[in-house]
């Protein structure tokens, strides 16, 4: 089961992606956890992103794609995986495929978090004290800005592969599994 994750920030993913992980064994790959793990680690990709993190911008295509292709192309790459936060735009969707065509894999499907954009302002916000470091309302409402602006063909994207699902994502935790689960279901 290969399963990418698209919505704003807040709206889930990482909740649901590491349920996933627990409870069907799936890999959790969240890119944003590696691009902020990065930067808080120094390392020469961490110092390129750190200041591109903390202005709430999207990482740019080549630096998130290598990162994404040096983690599937290990002799170790899971062949069952959820992706938390990438492919973020169009672009990156296609070298994605690319690089899971040479792998020998394939997607299942892309699940899409639909939520509403206060809703997630207020989740992000709140969060405050077990939140990030960048979950201020302004950089929140930039995130989501930049987000709506570059999810739109992402969307079409997969869409026109036939892969696309959306869910609600207002819902429980547990109902937001349970739909995806039954999503995922042969």
């Amino acid at each position: 089961m290969r399963v990418v994750f698209i919505g704003a920030p807040g709206s889930g993913k990482g909740t649901q992606a590491k349920l996933l992980q627990e409870r069907l064994g799936l890999t959790y790959i969240g890119t944003g956890d590696i691009l902020r793990e990065a930067a808080r680690n120094g390392t020469p990709l961490g110092q390129l992103v750190a200041p591109i993190l903390a202005a709430g911008q999207l990482v740019p295509d080549e630096l998130v794609n290598e990162v994404v292709a040096e983690r599937l192309r290990r002799p170790d790459r899971p062949k069952h995986f959820v992706m938390d936060g990438y492919p973020r735009t169009a672009a990156q969707a296609a070298a994605f495929d690319k690089l899971l065509k040479e792998a020998g894999l394939d997607l299942q499907a892309v699940i899409n978090f639909e939520i509403d954009e206060e809703m997630v302002v207020r989740r992000l916000v709140g969060r405050t004290g077990r939140g990030r470091e960048d979950d201020c309302e302004e950089t929140v409402r930039r995130r989501i800005k930049v987000f709506r602006d570059t999810s739109k063909e992402l969307i079409r994207y997969y869409k026109r592969r036939g892969l696309l699902r959306d869910v609600p994502a207002a819902d429980t935790i547990e109902n937001l599994y349970q739909r995806i689960v039954k999503i995922l279901q042969p």
